[in-house]
């Protein structure tokens, strides 16, 4: 009796034992995932006369960022109605029911069978008594696998990090969107006042063919003159068609935008434009970058996706321990189904099943995890680049334009004056040259053309800045989770 003991007790000691060393080495198998590391110093080039302080402006909605009434519809009903966003939902939901798979992996599973097999016993099956059997299953079986190596685990963090990819894929398409919807809205208005300004010279210059004509008959100037006048004026009619198809064309850009079909789009007025004072950015530290934008988290969770699938790829080389059951009943008769002595059936099994040769295939397959991995590394990285990149050239192109108009105000003041005094001096002098004349309105024109682009290029910009800071998408509808995140 006491040798049983001891057996027993030595027994039980190399149980627990082997339980201590097996959850040990297990532990070392799967690695902690660690956020990547990201040099962000000096990662974009800051213009001082563009900061100001306002931190907050990145985490602004749309809604509170722009002003214009016609504009905020437009970009509501995109976020409603645009099909390249409705797709992202799509995929979200998609990634969402993958890993609600992924956590009931950790569960058994559970399967029912029910049979009716009749078969036909050669001579020798049936010891040439038995020549048919019919035969009756019914019954259930289960399996479940343990998660020892942190296989499971890993695999539901690797959804975890896919469903938080697509969602972070769903902002950034939020965020172009918002952007695109304005950007074509605010060209529209400023081709509006191209048109305007185009037509009004037309006309103009349609009268002063008239004045030409009466000066040519004063005998104050000569035909050729006339004729300068003529294609003058040809010349801004000639620009009007142009205008109009670039409005058509990007009305009916917008309205894909809308999920519309092309058409008219109502819009506020140029001076509305330009009286409209849209809030000044902050660039604020370039780490913000990481947390505001939605394609640097984008790329920061494939990483993630791509560190929990190469810990799977090494629980591979390991075995996996399951348990398996099945119970029911089996009978060739139907009335002896169901009774205990003949039809009930039952059994339940573990097992280890340790990989010993497979071609290959495991290390194979960890050697591409790791691949992938470092790829969505140097992916995250360069989406980081990317970022400052478009940060500074929004800065600079909103400095550049601000600048600009300042500018091409004293030059329209100019240019005006230098019409005005080369159109009175061809009245009353006749030593004054017509080219002279043609030469000052057209630059006058330019210059009208330009500054309209300026203002254009201004607003531009600023949309610019707030969607590479990381603004334009709606952070209180965002499906991303601190209870996710946990998980």
């Amino acid at each position: 009796m006491k040798n049983k003991f001891n057996v027993m007790r030595s027994n039980i000691i190399y149980i627990y034992a082997f339980s201590l060393s097996f959850l040990l080495v297990s532990c070392g198998v799967t690695k902690d995932y660690e956020k990547p590391e990201a040099d962000t110093e000096a990662l974009f080039r800051k213009e001082k006369t563009a900061e100001v302080e306002m931190s907050e402006v990145p985490l602004m909605q749309w809604d509170q960022f722009f002003a214009d009434p016609y504009l905020l519809d437009y970009i509501e009903e995109g976020l409603t109605e645009n099909y390249s966003l409705k797709n992202a939902v799509q995929r979200v939901n998609s990634a969402n029911a993958l890993l609600k798979q992924s956590k009931k992996a950790f569960l058994p599973s559970l399967e029912g069978n029910a049979s009716v097999a009749k078969s036909r016993l050669s001579y020798t099956q049936g010891f040439g008594f038995i020549k048919d059997v019919t035969q009756y299953d019914l019954g259930i079986s289960t399996s479940w696998e343990a998660d020892v190596w942190g296989k499971l685990s890993s695999a539901k963090r690797a959804s975890l990090a896919a469903l938080l990819q697509t969602q972070a894929s769903k902002q950034a398409i939020e965020s172009q969107l918002v952007a695109n919807i304005a950007i074509n809205y605010y060209q529209l208005i400023a081709l509006d006042k191209q048109l305007e300004t185009l037509e009004e010279t037309a006309e103009n210059r349609k009268f002063y063919v008239a004045t030409m004509k009466k000066l040519k008959s004063s005998n104050m100037v000569n035909g050729a003159a006339v004729v300068q006048s003529e294609a003058n004026q040809y010349e801004a009619e000639l620009l009007i068609p142009d205008v109009k198809q670039q409005i058509r064309e990007i009305e009916n850009a917008l309205s894909i935008l809308l999920a519309r079909k092309p058409g008219e789009i109502q819009r506020s007025g140029f001076d509305d434009l330009t009286e409209m004072n849209m809030p000044e950015l902050s660039i604020g530290d370039p780490a913000d970058l990481m947390a505001n934008r939605p394609d640097v988290m984008q790329a920061e969770l494939e990483y993630r996706r791509a560190f929990e699938l190469t810990n799977v790829a090494r629980t591979q080389f390991y075995p996996s321990f399951g348990l398996s059951g099945s119970a029911g009943f089996s009978s060739f008769e139907w009335d002896d189904l169901f009774t205990k002595n003949i039809g009930l059936f039952g059994n339940i099994a573990a097992g280890l099943m340790q990989p010993i040769f497979n071609k290959g295939i495991n290390k194979a397959n960890l050697a591409t995890a790791k691949a992938e991995q470092q790829i969505a590394f140097n992916n995250f990285q360069n989406a980081l680049l990317n970022a400052g990149k478009e940060v500074s050239d929004a800065v600079f192109a909103f400095k550049t334009a601000n600048s600009k108009i300042s500018k091409r105000a004293l030059q329209l003041e100019a240019l005006n004056k230098s019409v005005d005094y080369t159109k009175k001096l061809l009245q009353y002098n006749s030593q004054t040259n017509y080219t002279d004349v043609l030469t000052a309105e057209q630059s006058l024109l330019r210059a009208e053309i330009n500054n309209i682009n300026d203002v254009l290029a201004e607003k531009l910009a600023l949309i610019d800045l707030y969607k590479a800071l990381g603004g334009g998408w709606n952070r209180k509808n965002a499906e991303i989770t601190s209870e996710e995140n946990k998980n």
